[in-house]
């Protein structure tokens, strides 16, 4: 008799910052002069702590809740160089989201009225009379300044996870697209990309030479036209370039081992201009990595298990649908988790689903005690699925 079908489970990455990690991290800010040894010190326990917290509730494959970045984006201003401030050039093409979700806010700006004040989003395009803003731009050749603090990473979590007893790790890496400031410097974007890709292929590697699994986040791929005023074209565009990145940056590494990340956005929003999933699917399948990680729990994505009734997944690949929102504080029941799982089980089979969160928990929106919850809920959906299944 063949052995039972286990669902496994696993998260997005961000998880919320313990208390002592937030407190040094707003003195950082502040200008505060920090020991060094002292937040050294903070981010490892803080590591063990989310890690802890996680094989506490269940979850399969853990991660180090990216505890020692101040955010899943922007944690390579101090990483890599090549990098500066810089006056912003007539003509420019903005940085994502710098005009607020425009599109959503003139559909529904009451909404985005109170999420501004929430959550620091701008309130309206910036006034012409303004003084030139200053941007992170890319104004020599990308490079590592302080490869150090992804081998921090590397340790801290491999040292949490070995001490919590975990059953198999992963660590978050940010996709090119995603982070690529305004290139000043690159004679085009494909090239610029792709050096931004060989930069990172080097962050990839050494995830995997610890054993861990990798996800690279690319919300880029899909959040474009949401937050911008383009046409569905020009989205597409884009979003091939990107693609084209992630599988230059991956070209020597084992696919098996690595997922992508695509979501639509973290934030509780309307999200009403999201892509639908069927319009970019060929286009994800397109990626080198094996895993695709993708929201299917919240209320705009909820249905898109159907999209795998029509499109045949590939044999060399798997899904990591998320079965829990991470944008509300609803806990899910166990039952309604086991049959989101059992949906997209029954069409690409179990022994291809790896069971998840639609999102990192960045915007705080819900509460710290509710996303252990919620993971335990996860968790005890898995064991229902696959004792039904």
């Amino acid at each position: 008799m063949a052995e039972p079908t286990r669902i496994r489970t696993t998260h997005v990455g961000s998880l919320p910052r313990t208390p002592a990690v937030n407190a040094i991290n707003l003195e950082r800010m502040a200008g505060a002069t920090v020991d060094e040894a002292a937040y050294e010190r903070v981010v490892s326990e803080a590591v063990a702590e989310v890690v802890r917290h996680q094989v506490d509730a269940g979850i399969s494959m853990v991660n180090d809740g990216e505890q020692s970045k101040p955010s899943f984006f922007n944690y390579h201003f101090g990483r890599l160089s090549g990098f500066e401030l810089h006056e912003r050039p007539e003509g420019a093409k903005l940085p994502v989201g710098a005009l607020g979700f425009e599109g959503e806010r003139l559909d529904h700006p009451d909404f985005f009225e109170g999420f501004s004040r929430i959550a620091g989003v701008q309130a309206q395009a910036p006034d012409p009379s303004d003084p030139p803003p200053q941007d992170l731009c890319c104004v020599a050749p990308v490079a590592w300044s302080d490869f150090s603090q992804v081998e921090r990473d590397i340790a801290n979590l491999k040292t949490a996870a070995d001490a919590a007893g975990a059953e198999s790790v992963f660590m978050t890496a940010i996709s090119p697209g995603t982070y690529a400031p305004l290139n000043l410097y690159y004679a085009s974007e494909e090239e610029y990309l792709f050096a931004l890709g060989d930069a990172l292929s080097r962050e990839y590697a050494a995830i995997l030479d610890a054993g861990f699994s990798l996800q690279i986040d690319a919300p880029d791929l899909t959040t474009e036209y949401r937050l911008r005023r383009i046409t569905m074209d020009e989205h597409l565009e884009h979003m091939d370039l990107c693609i084209a990145a992630i599988n230059h940056a991956t070209r020597d590494l084992p696919p098996e081992r690595v997922r992508v990340h695509v979501c639509w956005g973290a934030d509780e929003a309307p999200h009403h201009r999201d892509i639908p999933l069927q319009d970019i699917v060929d286009r994800l399948l397109g990626m080198r990595p094996a895993g695709l990680s993708i929201p299917g729990a919240n209320g705009r994505h909820a249905h898109e298990w159907k999209v795998w009734r029509d499109v045949k997944l590939p044999d060399d690949k798997f899904l990591v649908p998320g079965v829990i929102d991470s944008t509300t504080n609803i806990i899910e029941h166990p039952d309604a988790v086991a049959q989101r799982i059992a949906d997209y089980a029954s069409v690409v089979g179990p022994d291809r689903v790896l069971a998840s969160i639609d999102c990192g928990y960045a915007y705080n929106q819900v509460a710290t005690s509710v996303i252990w919850a919620k993971m335990r809920s996860l968790a005890q959906g898995a064991e229902l699925a696959s004792a039904r299944i």
